[in-house]
Order: structure tokens, then C-alpha cells, then sequence
């Protein structure tokens, strides 16, 4: 170990010394541990925040660990630190980022890691050094995979004393001085998104565009005009393809021929006579090196605004799902497949979902803008697999089937293939459509209003049924389904259709043989955040089966198969239906539930406290306490995963009711989760398990309800109120299994010890202790750690213990029906 017992600080100023004497490691830049940068030898020498805008031109950003650390984590670490502070969106980032501890350092490219900040939905707000947060996994799993690809070019591991020779040539290679000192900064693939930011404060205000946002209807978004400029030389496009071009002082876009056979286009020039643009320009050396154009122009998708990538599906289908889908086909619809059948995509984008297929004379290509069908059309030029006359602007959920001969939109050819009812038994449509779930009748005030509102959703509205008609890529395959019949079906999706109780309408009429499919996780694909499944799933029209569910090849992140998955059905009955038959009173309440769907993405609103939330609840009283705790334990005992996130929890069998030590763990378990939130701030607290001799509290509960309760002291029907002990029935003395003794004996040490702070809340519950000593950052969060040493491995002890719990309650979640073993 070359840096044994040095603080964090000191590790830093020895790695500086040792390796990077060259550079200046001085500058602290936002959170960042370490940064390496530029050593300019001469005062007379611009410095690239002169000639840029952005500071001073960086080489490494670095997270710095004083322990022998997992490098994924320290890379996690940084890029959240990165994402939190949009630190690319102020300065030009390097091309490394990178980590290190007492033992090593790792480097890798940034533009491997890019991708990872511009994910739709992402909560960059959470603490980077938190590692029990969602988007801390999220991420980890991201940069795993990056890590593991055996792609020679994404990272690089250094020990610093066994591979010292290595890392200094490393450093000589890599991190050139004379690099930065040019003209002009040079533009490529790791850096055109940032410039692309810049380019949006500095140009887009002076070109001439009265509404961006009406022009975004049409169509018109400003990425184009950025790409128009950047792949341009002395102020003229290079790339004749594109949708908007730069025309020397002014801008040409949606060319087209009119009836008289002459070229139209709409122009547009700058309010400030184009100096914003030039100052801007003349900062970076224009086009990039030709080995980046077509990697550019295929990632338009990252030009393109949010919510329009969400309604027209400008995601790109990552390279080794596109191969490894066609090899399901063939192996469906035999190796000669492309030879026997014609392919559609209708929801294209820039096409690279075609990539691979070899024969152009049965491929047909669709999208609903013409600025991707004019990318396809650059990309043809440049060798793309396609013919130009079959590649065709087509909006698929309003333009009617028509051909180009009587003044439709559809290739002849491809008309008479739909129109025939032989050829289209031959026709697969193979699309990645958009996933976003628009606007519906209940959903006109989100920020996706209008987005369902197509021919396809009046049309079908019926047949799709209620909510599930504004999910997009249901409305594609309603369409496909019932004006394209007996076609073959190959879609990359969610799995909404197959396994949503909003999708029960769509199920009933949707009848279709399913051949083959696999599932991955959603953050295998770029700009998709998110712990759910995506499927490629295969459909033959022909048959009319009725599907009750389907079974899916398991793909990690690196297409290795881990096994299947059935999805089921759900035209079910639910958890959630089986909860209505114990709903209590207001009346003598200890507690609210909290509860929304029944699945388990939803799990996050199944909670306890006392005062609720106005709906989606139930009030917990002695007479369904056993039931509510049931319920509590069966949603939160088992993990949810990516590959769980949609299966739905189920109306039980009856084999529950007799089973007590099942009903006493899950009561157990409910006393102790982290989402009981029981305060006593918000009124009296009826679950304390515990006497104020077993914690040798300094004064009396204010109730002693839970006690009673697990004793067998409370009369289970017809109180008056919670401590009443004349006739009736009584609750039953609750007898307690060694793991659920366990987590009493845990907690029992927690609450003792939590007893002895000065100015303790005698009535605190589990919620209130955990506050206390994890306090909450400055907007009212509840921090994830504590520094009280003791607390801390007491609380630790107790998820422990009820960890083992959950462990012991799993299996009777699917042996009592709540769940179906997949």
C-alpha cells in the first residue's frame, strides 16, 4: 500500500506531487475531490477561458477515497457529485474522470460516462455519498457495465506502487500539455452535448424565431439548427441531408419540391446580424474530425427536447438489444427470414433499429419527423442499408393508409403489401415506439397534455379501453392489430399491456399467438432511468389466442440469459380488493395505511402514520391490526427489483387464516420497518412494544395499547375505547417466533438506548428515534446516517434481524396466493 494511515487531504497532495507534478492540481472545483488542469507556462498565452467562455481546460475530475474503496462506488460518487451540480453545463469537462484511495487509481473516458447525465426522470437532488439511495444503485449499475464491457477503450486501474511505471507512461500519453494551448477547442463526441448547452444561452435568443415552443409543434426544434451549424464549414453546411441548414447569414429548413417541380423552403436569419453567432463560433474549430459526424448526427436524440423525445420516441435501441432482437426473429421466423418476409419500422426515428438487416429490397422505414428522415437520408448517402424511396415521413397514429399514387403518404409497394391479404401474413412490423403515457380523459392537467389525442386513440378508444388508451405504444399496436391483420408483430415495449390492471379492456379483445421475447432492464437503454423491464416480445396475428401471460428470456446487462420470467395476466384479483374486506373506522384509530396500486413500483406509498394523507388509506384499529399488518409485511418483505417492478400483489387463498405465527411475524415486522412512520408529534403513540421498565423509560407511556395487544388484553369487538377490559371478546396473546423475538430483542436494546439522551420524548416511536438521531438536512429530509457511533450499530443490528424476518415471511407470500412464483 503506497499511502497507508494519511488523511483524505493528505492523499490528495501526495498523488498531485507524485503524479501529476506537471499540472496544476490546486483549483477546487465545486465538489469535486480532485482536478487536474492545465499548467500554462506563459503568461502571454490565452487561456482557454478567453477563448471559450469555460474555465480553464481540464484533464481529470477525479473522487478521492482515504480507505481501500470499490472503484464503482467512487465513480458513482462523482458522477452524481457531476449531475448534482451540472458542473458540464459550466465548464468544458475533461477527458477523464477518475478515482483513487490509499491503494490505486482508476481513469475512464468521460464520454463513456456522458450518457448517464442526460437520463429522462432522474433525481440528481440526493446526497452523492448516500449510498442506500435508489439513483446511488441506479448508477452504480450503470457504471458497472460500462466497466465490465470488454470494449478495449472504457477504463483503466493502476496500483500505485506495482503498476507505478505504467501509470506514469499512462500520464505521459494521455494528459498533453501543448493539447489545449490552440486557436480553437476541438469538437468531438465527448464534448458537443456541452458546447450544444452553451450554444443554447448564446445563439438560439439572436435567431429569428418568433416561438420556439409553437415551432416544437411543427416539428421545429432548435438541436437541428445547432447541427445545422456544427457540421458546418466557413459557415455553410456540410451535410445537404439535413433539415436545417446554415446558409452562410442565415438558415434554409423543410426543403421540399412543390407541384411545378421547384424547391421551397422557409429561411430564417439573426436579430443581431449574426455577431452572437459569430463570437460564439469563433471559439471552436468547426466541423469536428469526419470520424465523429456520423456517431453525431445518429445521437440526435440528445438534441431533441424532453417531453418531445417521450411523445415520439426519439430513444435510441442500444446497439446489442437491435442484434440481438434480429436473432430472435430469425430465430422465430427462420434464418432466412429477411428473404421471406418484408419489415416495416413505423416509429423509425434515425433508424438505427434496421442495423444489421441485409435485405434493403424488403425494408421499409417510417418516422414522424422529417428531420430524422432527412438524417436516414444522409445516412443512405453514406452507405446506410436502405433504399431512399422506401424511407417515408409518416405519422403512424394519424395519417391514413394511403399510397403515394393517389396522393397518400405510403410507398406503393408497401400499400399493396397491407392491402393483400397473402403478403401481409409475410410483413413484420419491428419497432421501438415511444413509450410516454399521454394525456387521457383523467389526465388533462399533466404537462403531456394532447399527447393521446390522436386518430388512432378515437378510433380505438373502445378496443384500448379506459387509461390504457393514452399509453402510446398501445395505440401502435392497436392499429397494427386491427388494420394490418394477420401481420407479425416484433416490439420493444414496457409490459404495461401484459401485466397492467388498466390494461384489462385491451386483454379482452387483444388476441394473438406470442412466439418469443426477453426482457432487460430499462437503464440498459440511454436517456431511460427507471427500475423496470423492457421487453422485446414477438406476435403473430394470425392465431387468435387469448393471452393470460408470457414468458420472457432473462438478459443482464451485457446479454448474458439468467433464466425466465413469466408475466402475467392482470385480469386478476388484487391485493388491494382482498384489503377492502378489513377497512376500519375512524373511530378509535391507532394508525392510518397508506396504499396505491398493487404492484411493486408502488411500494413506496404503503406506510403507516397517524394522521394520513386524505386518500388511498385505510384506518387501523384493534379489529384489523393482524389484517393491515398482513398486508404491511407481504408488500415490503420481499425486494422489489427491475424485474419484479410490475407483478402484482394478489387476492390470498385462505390457507393464511389459521397460519398465527404468520400473523404475529408480519405484526412484528410492521412494528419495526422503516415505513412505519408513526410520530408522536402528530398525536398519541399506540405502538410502543415495549413496557417502561424493558427500556427503563423515566416516566409512563401515554398508551400502552401495543403491549395490551400482544399480551392478549384488549378486547378485539364492541369496545368503547382501546384499554377496555370487561366482557367480550379478547385478542388472543401473541406468541412470537425466534427470528420475530429477534427483532423485539433488537429493538428493545435501541429504545433503551435511545431512553438514556437527555430530554428524550418518553412516548417517541421507532420514526421519532431514527429522527433523533439522524436529524434532517437543511430541506427537511430525514439523513440516512447518524454519526452516533452506537445508535448506528444498533439500528443496524435491528434491520438485521429484520432482514431474517422478511426472509422467513417471503415464502408464504407466494404459498398463500399473495404473490404467483414466476
Amino acid at each position: 500500500m503506497k499511502y497507508p494511515n494519511i488523511r483524505e487531504e493528505e492523499l490528495k497532495n501526495s498523488v498531485a506531487t507524485d503524479f501529476f507534478k506537471d499540472f496544476d492540481c490546486d483549483k477546487i472545483v465545486g465538489f469535486i475531490d480532485f482536478a487536474v488542469k492545465v499548467k500554462h507556462k506563459s503568461s502571454n498565452l490565452l487561456s482557454l477561458q478567453d477563448l471559450t467562455g469555460f474555465n480553464d481546460e481540464y484533464l481529470l475530475w477525479a473522487e478521492a477515497k482515504q480507505k481501500s474503496t470499490d472503484i464503482v462506488a467512487m465513480l458513482t460518487q462523482l458522477v452524481l457529485t457531476i449531475g448534482k451540480a451540472r458542473t458540464f453545463d459550466k465548464m468544458m469537462p475533461p477527458p477523464f474522470l477518475g478515482c483513487f484511495d490509499c491503494e490505486k487509481i482508476a481513469f475512464v473516458p468521460y464520454s463513456e460516462i456522458q450518457h448517464i447525465f442526460y437520463q429522462n426522470d432522474f433525481n440528481w437532488k440526493i446526497t452523492p455519498s448516500n449510498t442506500d439511495t435508489k439513483e446511488f444503485r441506479l448508477v452504480y449499475e450503470q457504471i458497472s457495465k460500462i466497466l465490465n464491457n470488454d470494449t478495449p477503450w472504457n477504463t483503466y486501474v493502476f496500483d500505485f506502487e506495482s503498476d507505478e511505471k505504467e501509470l506514469r507512461r499512462f500520464i505521459r500519453e494521455n494528459f498533453i500539455v501543448g493539447k489545449s494551448e490552440t486557436a480553437k477547442l476541438q469538437i468531438d463526441k465527448n464534448n458537443f452535448i456541452t458546447i450544444y448547452s452553451k450554444w443554447l444561452a448564446n445563439v438560439k435568443p439572436t435567431i429569428q424565431v418568433d416561438s420556439w415552443d409553437l415551432a416544437k409543434k411543427y416539428g421545429i426544434i432548435d438541436g437541428d439548427f445547432y447541427l445545422a451549424d456544427l457540421l458546418s464549414q466557413e459557415n455553410k453546411t456540410l451535410k445537404d441531408k439535413l433539415f436545417v441548414l446554415l446558409q452562410s447569414d442565415h438558415y434554409e429548413l423543410d426543403r421540399k419540391i412543390d407541384e411545378s417541380g421547384f424547391n421551397i423552403f422557409k429561411t430564417t436569419a439573426f436579430s443581431d446580424n449574426q455577431k452572437a453567432h459569430t463570437l460564439f463560433w469563433n471559439k471552436y474549430e468547426r466541423p469536428p474530425r469526419e470520424e465523429y459526424w456520423d456517431y453525431i448526427i445518429k445521437r440526435r436524440d440528445m438534441l431533441v427536447p424532453q417531453d418531445v423525445r417521450e411523445r415520439k420516441g426519439s430513444f435510441f435501441t442500444p446497439p446489442q438489444w437491435v442484434e440481438l432482437s434480429q436473432r430472435y426473429l430469425a430465430d422465430v421466423f427462420g434464418e432466412d427470414w429477411q428473404d421471406e418476409y418484408y419489415v416495416w419500422d413505423c416509429a423509425a426515428g434515425t433508424g438505427n433499429l434496421l442495423a444489421g438487416l441485409t435485405n434493403k429490397d424488403r425494408i421499409f422505414a417510417s418516422t414522424l419527423d422529417k428531420q430524422d428522415i432527412d438524417v436516414m437520408f444522409d445516412r443512405i448517402a453514406n452507405g446506410a442499408n436502405l433504399w431512399k424511396q422506401q424511407v417515408f415521413q409518416f405519422d403512424f397514429l394519424n395519417d391514413e393508409f394511403s399510397p403515394i399514387s393517389k396522393g397518400g403518404k405510403l410507398p406503393d409497394e408497401l400499400y399493396n403489401i397491407i392491402s393483400d391479404e397473402n403478403k401481409r401474413k409475410k410483413l413484420v412490423v419491428y419497432i421501438n415506439p415511444p413509450y410516454a403515457e399521454g394525456d387521457t380523459v383523467l389526465q388533462k392537467t399533466t404537462n403531456r397534455k394532447g399527447f393521446a389525442f390522436t386518430k388512432v386513440y378515437e378510433k380505438y378508444y373502445s378496443f384500448l379501453g379506459g387509461v390504457a388508451v393514452g399509453q402510446l405504444f398501445m395505440q401502435f399496436i392497436a392499429r397494427i392489430y386491427n388494420e394490418i391483420p394477420n401481420s407479425k408483430l416484433a416490439m420493444f415495449s414496457t409490459l404495461r399491456h401484459i401485466c397492467s390492471p388498466k390494461s384489462s379492456v385491451f386483454r379482452k379483445n387483444f388476441k394473438a399467438e406470442y412466439k418469443r421475447g426477453f426482457v432487460v432492464h430499462a437503464n440498459t437503454f440511454d436517456n431511460v432511468a427507471g427500475h423496470f423491464p423492457i421487453a422485446f416480445l414477438i406476435w403473430n396475428f394470425e392465431k387468435q389466442n387469448t393471452i393470460e401471460n408470457v414468458t420472457c428470456d432473462i438478459l443482464n446487462e451485457h446479454g448474458k440469459n439468467e433464466g425466465k420470467k413469466t408475466f402475467q395476466d392482470g385480469n386478476l384479483v388484487y391485493l388491494n380488493d382482498w384489503l377492502k374486506k378489513y377497512y376500519g373506522t375512524k373511530e378509535n384509530k391507532i394508525a392510518v395505511v397508506g396504499f396505491v396500486g398493487n404492484d411493486f413500483q408502488n411500494q413506496k406509498f404503503v406506510f403507516l402514520t397517524i394522521k394520513g394523507r386524505g386518500h388511498h388509506e385505510n384506518y387501523v384499529n384493534v379489529s384489523n391490526l393482524i389484517n393491515i399488518s398482513i398486508y404491511f409485511a407481504v408488500r415490503h418483505c420481499i425486494e422489489a427489483t427491475w424485474l419484479n417492478d410490475r407483478d402484482q400483489f394478489l387476492f390470498p387463498n385462505k390457507k393464511w387464516e389459521n397460519d398465527i405465527e404468520f400473523h404475529n411475524d408480519c405484526l412484528a415486522y410492521t412494528i419495526f420497518h422503516g415505513q412505519n412512520r408513526i410520530s408522536a408529534k402528530d398525536g398519541v403513540n399506540h405502538w410502543i412494544p415495549f413496557t417502561e421498565a424493558e427500556v427503563a423509560a423515566s416516566y409512563k407511556f401515554e398508551s400502552h395499547f401495543m403491549t395490551s395487544f400482544i399480551s392478549g388484553k384488549i378486547k378485539q369487538n364492541g369496545y368503547t375505547n382501546l384499554f377496555e377490559n370487561d366482557e367480550g371478546k379478547f385478542c388472543i396473546k401473541r406468541e412470537f417466533s425466534p427470528a420475530a423475538t429477534a427483532a423485539f430483542d433488537a429493538g428493545r436494546e435501541l429504545w433503551k438506548y435511545y431512553h438514556t439522551q437527555p430530554n428524550c420524548n418518553v412516548n417517541a416511536s421507532l420514526y421519532d428515534i431514527r429522527e433523533h438521531f439522524q436529524a434532517r438536512n437543511n430541506k427537511g429530509k430525514m439523513n440516512n446516517t447518524s454519526t452516533d457511533a452506537q445508535y448506528t450499530e444498533l439500528i443496524g443490528n435491528l434491520r438485521k434481524k429484520l432482514n431474517v424476518l422478511a426472509q422467513k415471511i417471503a415464502p408464504k407470500v407466494y404459498e398463500y396466493g399473495f404473490l404467483k412464483q414466476h
